[in-house]
């Protein structure tokens, strides 16, 4: 079945596409839950009349995003952990960590978005990437000392 994406889903694809995708995942997930439409030529029509104030919407979202990755990267994300001699950390820090330190600098960014696969567990400097917008990705020091 092809359906319209309405919204971007990471594995399929970008909003507005016209994507092949099975029937059943088409019919129980994607349409009910308002994420894509069935691909009729009566859908597709209305897609191309909607399309040109998307597109507008679309780049003002890249737009602010390129902002906010240009004040995001002169940020530096810095915390002190009990740690052992060797440097590791009794603890560590996680993506929730770095979301509080942005909230508290007035950065909004949803903790999905810091690229972290796995909490840091050693001091010293890292960089952790953050995807603000499927075309932009910016890149955060976090500095970890020991207590």
């Amino acid at each position: 079945m092809n359906v319209i994406l309405k919204e971007e889903i990471h594995s399929l694809g970008r909003l507005g596409q016209i994507i092949k995708v099975v029937d059943g995942y088409a019919r129980n997930y994607l349409i009910p839950r308002g994420f894509a439409v069935e691909a009729t030529p009566q859908n597709v029509r209305i897609w191309e009349n909607e399309k040109r104030g998307v597109e507008k919407k679309l780049l003002k979202l890249k737009e602010d995003a390129l902002k906010l990755c240009a004040e995001i990267e002169k940020v530096s994300c810095e915390f002190s952990r009990k740690a052992g001699e060797d440097g590791k950390l009794f603890g560590s820090v996680t993506s929730m960590d770095i979301e509080c330190f942005l909230k508290e600098r007035g950065f909004t960014v949803d903790r999905r978005k810091i690229l972290l696969h796995e909490p840091i567990k050693i001091t010293g400097e890292h960089t952790v990437p953050v995807k603000l917008h499927p075309d932009v990705t910016a890149s955060i020091k976090v500095v970890i000392a020991a207590e």
